[in-house]
């Protein structure tokens, strides 16, 4: 069916709110390792992983096979029986995770993710009172809305919790921007400490952090923000929950959890996407005083199903076997730093940052730091129609997402940067003939 049909078919049936990309949407039908094929027989180089989901490549063999192994046995028996690959995939979880006494509790996505720890947080604080960082992404269900501090991901003022947004460590737009690290960290804690005096009543639930911001366009606070901020939450009894739906697994080429690399042991971590490499799947690791504190039953009809768990083991070996954080840390250096030549001579690019495959450049009007968001379009349908796939982010939308498989390599990085080159500068040059 061309894409053109299927469109339209699209608008009939879903809502307007549902964002496609592309002047023209298309449809992937088939994908092999980084390689994905439309449905007009177009083939592209996925540096984009479905949003992140599809974490270690297409049609790998070990996991494809897990998955259709247990679909040929059983797809489905509730949490109100045992699971013999939940329990196996949560004892991993819970010892990659290095939290004490770690329990694990599965759902079937990062929103819900985000959604238990917040109902374990404030159970355990008695308060609905959270902090959240400007800039931040959770989730699109009524509680993690309310913990977002992006106005375009927010759809209502409404919330079931009281939320005040601290500093997120994103340097380029910050009035603490022309600090040193050392300074501007000071300043981020000292601020966190007088929103806590001045904002709240006190008894704050918990700090709610990625730690590398996803939608927010990949903005990466410098060494030692995050230890300078839980030692503030510490001396309030603070709770600290670490968004990893996007960072975890070793994506950030540092740390198999983004947040305990930064030198900081979280009270909870929350997780998803790439551990199904497609298969829905989240969830919540913390210590069991945490994870126990809940007075009345609660269960997760699909969470952690057989289907979604057998995909999750077979993931996690093959991350593991391979070796891919070491992956993400060389090719993600690569990248980096091939964007970055890229950036000195296009004045287009107002900053490259990230760590490790999770990259974002964020594209400015040439002299300043405009958002160029009409010129971000551009790039994305530009960098489509030569055979690359990238997302977009950023609190203007001006910020292109750079997260390829972590089964990468170098030589399709260089095939992806020669596409990024020819159409920055093109893009560039249209700007200024405008």
């Amino acid at each position: 069916m061309p894409h053109a049909e299927l469109w339209q078919r699209h608008r009939q049936v879903m809502p307007s709110w549902m964002q496609l990309y592309y002047d023209e949407p298309i449809e992937l039908v088939r994908g092999s390792g980084r390689r994905v094929t439309d449905g007009e027989g177009r083939e592209y180089l996925d540096f984009f992983g479905g949003l992140l989901a599809t974490m270690v490549g297409h049609d790998i063999p070990e996991i494809t096979e897990a998955i259709r192994a247990q679909a040929g046995r059983l797809l489905h028996s509730s949490t109100l029986y045992l699971i013999r690959s939940q329990v196996e995939l949560a004892e991993r979880i819970a010892k990659l995770s290095g939290l004490p006494d770690a329990k694990v509790f599965f759902v079937n996505s990062g929103t819900e993710a985000v959604e238990t720890a917040l109902l374990l947080a404030t159970q355990r604080r008695r308060s609905h009172q959270v902090l959240a960082l400007r800039g931040s992404y959770h989730g699109r269900s009524f509680g993690t809305v309310a913990a977002t501090g992006i106005r375009g991901w927010s759809a209502t003022a409404l919330s079931p919790l009281a939320v005040t947004y601290v500093h997120s460590g994103y340097r380029y737009r910050s009035p603490f921007g022309h600090l040193d690290d050392a300074a501007f960290v000071a300043a981020c804690a000292d601020e966190l400490r007088t929103i806590i005096e001045t904002s709240t009543a006190g008894d704050v639930a918990c700090l709610l952090a990625e730690p590398v911001q996803g939608a927010g366009g990949f903005a990466t606070p410098p060494e030692g923000f995050f230890p300078a901020m839980k030692a503030v939450l510490d001396d309030y009894g603070i709770l600290l929950i670490s968004d990893e739906v996007q960072s975890g697994w070793g994506r950030t080429g540092r740390s198999f959890f983004a947040m305990p690399g930064s030198g900081v042991t979280p009270d909870a971590i929350t997780f998803a996407k790439g551990l199904g490499n497609g298969v829905a799947i989240g969830g919540v690791v913390a210590p069991a005083g945490l994870m126990d504190c809940l007075g009345a039953n609660s269960i997760s009809t699909a969470g952690g199903n057989p289907l979604a768990t057998a995909a999750g083991v077979a993931t996690l070996d093959y991350l593991l076997s391979h070796d891919l954080q070491a992956n993400a840390d060389k090719v993600g250096e690569h990248l980096m730093t091939g964007l970055r030549a890229i950036a000195d001579g296009c004045p287009l690019v107002g900053e490259v940052r990230g760590m490790g495959l999770m990259i974002g450049v964020e594209l400015v009007v040439p002299g300043t730091r405009e958002p160029a968001v009409a010129a971000t379009l551009r790039v994305l349908e530009a960098a489509r129609q030569r055979g690359l796939l990238i997302g977009r982010g950023g609190l203007h939308g001006n910020v292109l997402r750079v997260t390829p498989p972590m089964t990468v390599t170098v030589a399709e990085a260089d095939e992806a940067l020669a596409v990024l080159r020819e159409v920055l500068t093109t893009v560039e040059r249209t700007e200024e003939n405008a």
